[in-house]
């Protein structure tokens, strides 16, 4: 029987293709250490991205290929998830208790837009990371009733500078509705509004993030410019429908966030098709195909397809949505796919990011 050695464990990992990194483990960097005593294999790897309810299956495949390597007796895969704080825009200071923020936008309202940012971070959270999600859609504030919480609930105060979020199903939630009254609508310019996010963003007591979704008001105006500029993003999500008058808005987000040099990691399509819930006839209502060819044009995937569902819309007003509703529904696992994706963009996108130039001071 042959000796087992690292290339020949290697070589194996090799012929299997992480899904969300589109790399093979060892090209990805995951491997960080094996362990070879006799025919006896130990592999562990660690993946950037939270992945909890896919690592344990990834690490059965792996172990299974290892385990039939001639000359191995026993393998043995451990996988570890470690969210690491990635690069934002030049010039804009990381935040010490954010490690990532993901800015969740759509040109235009009604769109599922802030439905698409509460199931995105409840299933970030489901994956096993620290989660929060902002509310900047000032005008109309929604994540309050998606997470349930009660009206008329206030956070707390720390040292008269430190709001403290509300925690809501494991995700920390911070809203401008939670310091104003809901019957009575904001008046306000862009210049107060985008001051008001800022100290929103800045001011709240985060708890050592992974992720922050911050859910953007619809549009490309003053308040999406000054979050883009003074907040560091790691990445956007473009939620749209596959309606042309969408698209073309969809399209102005785009432009924008490449413009203030966010990575746009994906195109959301909400309301893609309608299955009738009596005879179960499925129609594009909306249009088809637009969200792939939108996300053809601008060289980024289509991350999720959803649709046009009626439950969607009765889990988010009833405080509990769809991803942590139905957990194990066809919808929800849309919804643990789309996290795994962004997660997975963020690390690929500084991956390939061009590295600073080095700088050599001659002597002469």
């Amino acid at each position: 029987m042959s000796a087992v050695t690292r290339a020949a464990v290697e070589g194996v990992l090799r012929q299997y293709t992480d899904p969300y990194l589109n790399q093979d483990p060892v090209s990805a960097g995951c491997v960080r250490a094996v362990d070879i005593q006799g025919g006896q294999v130990s592999v562990q790897l660690q993946l950037g991205y939270a992945a909890g309810l896919f690592k344990n299956g990834w690490a059965q495949v792996l172990q299974t290929a290892i385990g039939n390597l001639d000359g191995v007796s026993s393998a043995q895969v451990s996988i570890d998830c470690v969210v690491a704080a990635h690069k934002a825009q030049a010039q804009v200071p990381a935040m010490a208790n954010v490690k990532n923020i993901i800015a969740v936008a759509s040109g235009k309202g009604g769109v599922g837009k802030s439905t698409t940012a509460a199931n995105l971070a409840l299933a970030l959270a489901r994956e096993g990371a620290r989660v929060g999600i902002l509310d900047a859609d000032i005008y109309g504030p929604s994540q309050g009733v998606m997470f349930g919480i009660a009206e008329g609930t206030r956070p707390q105060i720390r040292d008269q500078k430190w709001f403290v979020p509300i925690k809501a199903h494991g995700v920390e939630v911070m809203s401008m509705a939670f310091l104003t009254d809901d019957n009575t609508p904001m008046v306000w310019r862009g210049p107060m509004v985008s001051g008001a996010l800022l100290q929103l963003v800045t001011q709240t007591a985060w708890d050592d993030l992974d992720y922050l979704v911050i859910d953007m008001p619809p549009g490309t105006g003053d308040i999406q410019l000054t979050l883009a500029q003074k907040v560091p993003v790691a990445g956007s999500v473009i939620v749209t429908t596959p309606q042309d008058l969408a698209l073309l808005d969809a399209k102005k987000g785009v432009e924008m966030f490449r413009k203030v040099n966010i990575p746009v990691l994906g195109v959301v399509e909400n309301m893609a098709v309608h299955i009738c819930s009596n005879c179960g006839h499925a129609e594009h209502l909306f249009g088809e195909g637009g969200g792939e060819k939108l996300a053809a044009q601008y060289g980024v995937d289509l991350l999720a397809s959803l649709p046009l569902s009626m439950l969607i819309r009765e889990q988010a007003d009833s405080g509990k949505p769809t991803a942590i509703a139905e957990p194990e529904s066809q919808i929800a696992m849309v919804y643990q796919e789309l996290a795994r994706q962004v997660g997975a963009r963020i690390v690929l996108q500084e991956a390939a990011a061009p590295a600073m130039p080095s700088i050599t001071i001659s002597e002469d």
